[in-house]
């Protein structure tokens, strides 16, 4: 008989179980060295590089490492969330789990709270890098820093989970990354203000989540206090998180005989 693709029923989200989730997809990281340091180290070395690149001229650093600061987490989370993911698809450990009480829910609030606990710790490293050893100047709170930041990571987290549905090897997540993560690069406002853009870039840049991270990043850098604009970022940011995180859980999908 050939395989048919069912969706698992669904079922309401259970704390045990996705704790349960979690905690393995966190024990299985920690087996993978490589990983941790991909996860852990790289955006701090690649902060560290930076500020040595403009060792002359501190102020570029000023102007482009908060953005960077969003911006490396998110990539690292969405390289290492699609490809471990996928791993868990194409093994067949997705179509156990979802044949066990266990809700397409609870498996990514799971895979939500272990990769985020690792963005929790990737962030605070980078920020108080940046800001207490490499010398960021920031006009306002580094917290609110470390906040854009994290829900950075958390957009990577959900970006990758979401893409490894459409991935059938390692390489075609890797693959992913120049069709999802770089237009939203050049279109950000990194290299150049979003409103000198041409008008239709502009408004594909209106719509990229990367665009808020960095909006919001710039405006810690610039005001003492919490702006209108800045909680208009975040709140964009973690809604685009939120809705990719949904798309995620409808692709998972159990094939049954």
């Amino acid at each position: 008989m050939t395989p048919t693709t069912t969706a698992a029923p669904p079922r309401a989200l259970n704390p045990a179980r996705t704790t349960a989730t979690a905690t393995r997809v966190l024990r299985q990281l920690t087996h993978d060295p490589r990983t941790i340091a991909l996860l852990i180290l790289i955006p701090c070395v690649m902060l560290f590089l930076l500020r040595y690149v403009f060792d002359g001229s501190p102020r570029t650093f000023d102007s482009i490492g908060a953005s960077l600061l969003g911006i490396f987490p998110l990539i690292t989370m969405f390289l290492v969330t699609s490809i471990a993911t996928l791993r868990e698809r194409t093994s067949g450990t997705l179509e156990r789990l979802l044949a066990m009480p266990l809700g397409k829910a609870d498996l990514i609030a799971g895979y939500a709270l272990a990769f985020g606990t690792l963005a929790i710790i990737q962030s605070a490293l980078a920020t108080g890098l940046a800001v207490w050893f490499l010398g960021l100047d920031v006009t306002g709170s580094p917290w609110l820093l470390l906040l854009v930041a994290l829900l950075d990571a958390l957009l990577g987290t959900a970006l990758g989970l979401f893409v490894s549905a459409f991935a059938a090897s390692e390489f075609q997540a890797v693959q992913f990354m120049p069709a999802v993560i770089f237009p939203q690069l050049l279109l950000c406002g990194l290299f150049t203000p979003r409103d000198t853009m041409h008008p239709v870039l502009e408004a594909i840049s209106d719509a990229l989540p990367m665009s808020y991270a960095v909006d919001g990043m710039n405006e810690v850098l610039h005001h003492t206090d919490m702006t209108a604009t800045f909680v208009r970022d975040v709140l964009i940011v973690a809604g685009c998180a939120l809705l990719v995180l949904t798309l995620g859980a409808a692709t998972l999908r159990r094939r049954t005989a």
